[in-house]
């Protein structure tokens, strides 16, 4: 008969078995995947992805090789896999990624350790994972110093912190019907929408690409101020021809810790990771290394480096 009752089922314990085999492996979706640490051991090469326009982060110097503040880091990760490992022959393949391309790098194991100025965010941390804190950035504020001085005070001084610094008369006066422009694709840009929308502000958005593209909006006027990661308008205004007539405002907006990119469900590097830097935060010549990139750390920069080491 068709549908006769057969003796050839898997057993009852058997389902249940696999059932559960199903349930560990949905929810570790690393199992199957080639550890990093395995994967740079058998290549003997560890591949360090990084963002080429991200100075003094990342950078391509004059040699067209990596360079910058996050590429030293790394290089000294690299160094901790090679005791990890035991592979005096590791090779540090070093691969220019834009941002975008990076998280996906990270993702598909293309790259094993992304060295950029990323932002840690609940958000970001559901597609990758990162570092200890590197860097204690945050979005910060470029404008000309044609720029009304009473738009330059209050956007440095505002209200007390408990207070919204864009509500009310003469604030919200002086940043009505302005011009504002983020750097796209960073934080910067979904939080100057946010300040905007609720503070009910009649001002407009036009995000821009670069820093470089960022600059030349407040030297000719089409944008009032712009809005990116602080360290990277410090470097981009000190690089620029015009130097002398941009202003950086001494102030964070946001505090948004820094950190290299890794990828998720891989503890044992991220480990390797941490060890490494730990380790060059408490050593005597980070000091210079930071000064190196970004002048000599005042007390929180050096009160944030004690506290984001950990200790063994």
């Amino acid at each position: 008969m068709l549908f006769a009752r057969t003796t050839n089922y898997p057993s009852r314990g058997f389902w249940i078995g696999g059932l559960l085999a199903a349930t560990v492996a949905v929810g570790l979706p690393s199992a199957g995947r080639a550890q990093t640490l395995d994967r740079v051991r058998s290549a003997a090469a560890v591949k360090l992805g990084y963002d080429p326009n991200a100075r003094p982060f990342s950078f391509k110097d004059e040699g067209d090789n990596a360079a910058g503040y996050s590429i030293t880091l790394c290089t000294q990760v690299a160094n901790e896999l090679k005791g990890e490992l035991g592979r005096t022959d590791l090779v540090i393949e070093w691969i220019p990624l834009s941002e975008d391309a990076a998280y996906r790098a990270v993702q598909d194991q293309s790259i094993d350790l992304f060295c950029g100025a990323e932002p840690i965010t609940l958000t970001r941390r559901k597609e990758v994972s990162f570092s200890i804190p590197i860097f204690p950035s945050g979005t910060g504020a470029l404008l000309s110093v044609s720029a009304p001085l009473a738009l330059r005070e209050v956007l440095t001084y505002g209200q007390p912190s408990d207070r919204p610094i864009w509500r009310g008369s003469p604030a919200r006066t002086l940043l009505e019907h302005k011009t504002f422009s983020p750097i796209a694709g960073t934080t910067s840009e979904g939080w100057l929408s946010e300040r905007i929308k609720t503070f009910q502000l009649s001002a407009t958005v036009t995000p821009v690409s670069t820093y470089d593209q960022g600059i030349e909006s407040v030297l000719n006027g089409s944008s009032n101020v712009v809005f990116g990661d602080l360290p990277l308008l410090l470097d981009a205004a000190a690089r620029s021809e015009n130097s002398s007539n941009l202003i950086v405002l001494k102030r964070h907006f946001t505090y948004e810790p820094l950190g290299l990119v890794l990828a998720r469900y891989d503890e044992d590097f991220r480990l390797v990771v941490d060890r490494a830097l730990s380790g060059a935060y408490r050593s005597e010549d980070f000091r210079a290394l930071f000064t190196e990139w970004f002048g000599p750390p005042d007390k929180s920069v050096v009160t944030f480096f004690r506290q984001a080491a950990l200790p063994e």
